[in-house]
């Protein structure tokens, strides 16, 4: 077994280490704040129908959209958001505008036209009803 040295920057540069470190923690915390602005999605399987629930609070049905390409679901929302937070004298406003977009692959054996969906207290439910899968077609040697 042969060992290989490995020379470390933060033992050269300890001072720029503590630097490094700052910054990238404190970008580290921006980034997830941003996750949580992320559509999270539960799928769950029946014996004749997926389920699919997307958390989408503070959205209006209106701002939703729903299509199937190929064999591709997605889902997509734009959402403002503003929030205004006040200490003291201190006055902070953030506003979000953002477009939100999921896309998840479906199987072939789904009816696409009775696809049914809700939309009710911040969350999207899709019902995908399942078909009776088709047989793989063998193709012969000729």
């Amino acid at each position: 077994m042969r060992f290989v040295p490995i020379k470390r920057e933060r033992e050269i540069y300890p001072m720029m280490s503590i630097f490094d470190n700052f910054v990238h923690h404190f970008l580290d915390d921006d980034r997830s704040q941003e996750n949580q602005k992320a559509m999270a999605i539960d799928i769950v399987e029946h014996e004749n129908k997926y389920d699919i629930l997307a958390n989408l609070p503070g959205f209006k049905k209106k701002d939703i959209k729903i299509s199937i390409e190929d064999n591709d679901l997605v889902i997509e929302a734009n959402h403002e958001e503003k929030k205004e937070e006040k200490k003291g004298s201190y006055c902070r406003c953030e506003i979000y505008k953002g477009s939100y977009r999921r896309v998840l692959s479906i199987p072939d054996f789904i009816d696409k036209e009775k696809i049914d969906a809700k939309f009710e207290d911040g969350i999207l439910t899709l019902e995908i009803p399942k078909t009776e899968p088709k047989p793989v077609k063998e193709i012969k040697i000729g």
